[in-house]
């Protein structure tokens, strides 16, 4: 039972990991266009807040993708992560361990 908790608790990270991104790229996307400028200082602190918390995600797979000019793929490849994992694995291994307690 306690290792359902914490797929569980592991579960509502990825979820909150999940929209801690997308709210990072629609802000970056914001910003990028104009509809929203930096010289605000709670946009700014905002945007630089969200910045370290996704940096290190991003850094990794920043290394392993090729440059690309000007687009940056590394937040598309830790969301599709973040979906296998929440939506495969966790799942994945919920029902084994939950198969296993059964026989």
């Amino acid at each position: 039972m306690l290792t359902l908790t914490i797929i569980q608790i592991l579960q509502v990270l990825l979820d909150v990991v999940w929209w801690i991104l997308i709210v990072q790229f629609v802000l970056s996307l914001l910003i990028s266009f104009n509809v929203i400028n930096t010289s605000n200082n709670f946009i700014r602190s905002l945007a630089d807040g969200l910045d370290r918390l996704t940096d290190p995600l991003y850094r990794p797979i920043r290394r392993i993708l090729p440059p690309s000019g000007g687009l940056d793929f590394a937040p598309m490849v830790v969301l599709i992560i973040v979906i296998i994992l929440s939506r495969i694995i966790l799942p994945n291994i919920a029902a084994s361990i939950l198969m296993s307690s059964a026989a």
